[in-house]
């Protein structure tokens, strides 16, 4: 059971901070959805039951979870002090045809104008059902964070413009990173060669890093 679209921010403030506290059993069995026994095949249920209780739309569309209120959501790992345990995916980065593309056109850009982060208690001690939803931030870059995300963003994409995709590696970027994104190696898409033709590689994923994410919960609690 899907929950309606909520018509505004504090709409959809008041559903996420009713959900702080209370476990993802509780509300897997409110959607009548069964809790897996760990997320290594099911690495998305979180974010889709997330979805659902405050009533999501895009899916995996490149565009905001809440189009019409001009929001992204992420939910976000964290631990028993607080701190993020893994990277946040962002979006699929563009391979080819990205003559012309600037960061305000970008899709990062876009999805990251306004984040809901849901902190969710991430320790693997924890069973998946037992887990406990925190504290939501609605979270705007300031002038310092977008000006870094834009940075990391444009020598990644003129590394991948000029050919150089493989040699990007996670290192790269002070708070994006450039990371393989696919099931397994066999995945391929196209992209671009060093000599500006075509050539086959993994799709790739824009993540922000560990350190930039504890950054914004650091500063959303003090």
């Amino acid at each position: 059971m899907m929950n309606s679209q909520p018509n505004s921010i504090e709409e959809l403030m008041q559903r996420a901070n009713d959900m702080a506290g209370v476990s993802l059993g509780d509300i897997a069995n409110e959607h009548q959805l069964n809790v897996p026994d760990n997320l290594k095949r099911d690495k998305g249920w979180i974010g889709q039951l997330i979805e659902m209780e405050l009533g999501a739309t895009a899916g995996s569309k490149p565009q905001q979870d809440f189009l019409h209120l001009g929001v992204e959501l992420k939910t976000i790992p964290i631990d028993q002090s607080g701190h993020p345990i893994e990277t946040t995916y962002v979006t699929v980065a563009p391979l080819t045809n990205i003559q012309g593309l600037t960061w305000e056109n970008s899709v990062v850009f876009h999805k990251l104008q306004q984040v809901l982060w849901i902190p969710v208690q991430g320790d693997r001690s924890i069973p998946v059902a037992n887990r406990k939803i925190g504290t939501p931030v609605l979270w705007s870059p300031n002038p310092e964070q977008l000006t870094a995300l834009q940075q990391d963003w444009e020598e990644i994409m003129e590394m991948i413009a000029l050919g150089q995709v493989e040699k990007v590696t996670a290192r790269h970027g002070e708070v994006l990173q450039l990371r393989p994104k696919a099931a397994n190696s066999h995945s391929l898409t196209e992209s671009i060669a060093e000599n500006g033709l075509i050539k086959l590689s993994n799709p790739r994923g824009f993540y922000l890093k560990i350190n930039f994410t504890h950054q914004i919960l650091t500063n959303a609690f003090g």
